[in-house]
């Protein structure tokens, strides 16, 4: 059965996931956290606030640990339309995705977009993203890793993929860690955050519960392509060389000058299985 929500209101709130040590950063993350690590003259964190402003959210919540007042510090004036709302993580330094995420539970009450604190993308890439219950996927690659997804004919998650596991033949696609949920969506997910932290599962990954809720039908995720335009998770220094040279005023102007030429990215964004169509440019996840 086909869920979809392409009738429902526009998010206007999105999570960011900012506790982290972003260790394998080190040193850039020393003195300042993974969020505020320079691409080619501007932050992860500045991008990505240019980009929600740019789609019209409102509300923006950050879970913050480590150096949380150097990001509380740089959107005092520059959050643009945002109205910021922070909740610390008083256990970042020990503490796994699954218990950002659970933090955040009494602060959120309506639709919203989860992000993760080390990704950069085409702001373009995110009109595909304002409606809930959807997924930011990207065609596999070689040298991809990690969390994967695969796809019906509905363009709808049929299986969440964890730690390289077989697809029995299936088209794998990598997640991009962008989801959007609904409010219901989102209740259920709390109360199995709720029963994982109790049992001190703190060090799980938030997809582990996505997964299980995929599988009994509870959570429906419509899937939609980032392969439009570039993208790039930077977790370690040679990442963050990768994405300075994809989004280098160079190669950038031609990427973004394609996307943007797309007469509607909503409906050329959702996915097909059967697509044949390569990726624009080099992504990974790790």
């Amino acid at each position: 059965m086909k869920h979809s929500s392409h009738n429902k209101e526009q998010l206007t709130t999105a999570l960011l996931l900012a506790a982290g040590m972003g260790s394998r950063l080190y040193p850039l993350t020393e003195n300042a956290p993974k969020c505020m690590t320079i691409v080619n003259d501007q932050s992860i964190l500045e991008r990505l606030i240019s980009s929600l402003n740019h789609h019209g959210f409102k509300r923006l919540i950050i879970v913050t640990g480590h150096l949380e007042n150097n990001i509380r510090d740089y959107l005092r004036d520059k959050a643009g339309g945002l109205e910021i709302e922070y909740v610390f993580s008083p256990l970042y330094r020990t503490t796994n995705n699954i218990y950002s995420l659970w933090m955040a539970r009494k602060a959120i009450n309506e639709p919203f977009l989860l992000l993760e604190s080390d990704l950069i993308f085409d702001e373009s890439l995110l009109k595909g993203m304002l409606y809930p219950n959807r997924i930011a996927v990207a065609k596999m690659q070689p040298w991809m890793n990690g969390t994967c997804v695969t796809i019906n004919q509905s363009k709808q998650v049929e299986t969440f993929l964890l730690d390289n596991e077989d697809s029995f033949g299936m088209i794998k696609y990598k997640t991009v860690n962008i989801y959007s949920l609904s409010l219901n969506s989102w209740n259920e997910i709390v109360k199995r955050l709720d029963k994982r932290i109790s049992e001190g599962k703190v060090n799980d990954y938030y997809e582990t519960i996505f997964s299980e809720m995929v599988v009994d039908s509870s959570l429906f995720f419509e899937s939609v392509s980032f392969d439009e335009g570039p993208w790039y998770e930077i977790d370690t220094v040679e990442d963050l060389a990768e994405a300075e040279m994809l989004f280098s005023s160079d190669n950038y102007s031609v990427t973004s000058a394609f996307s943007f030429s797309q007469p509607d990215l909503f409906v050329n964004a959702v996915i097909s299985p059967m697509e044949e169509k390569g990726a624009l440019h080099a992504t990974k996840k790790i």
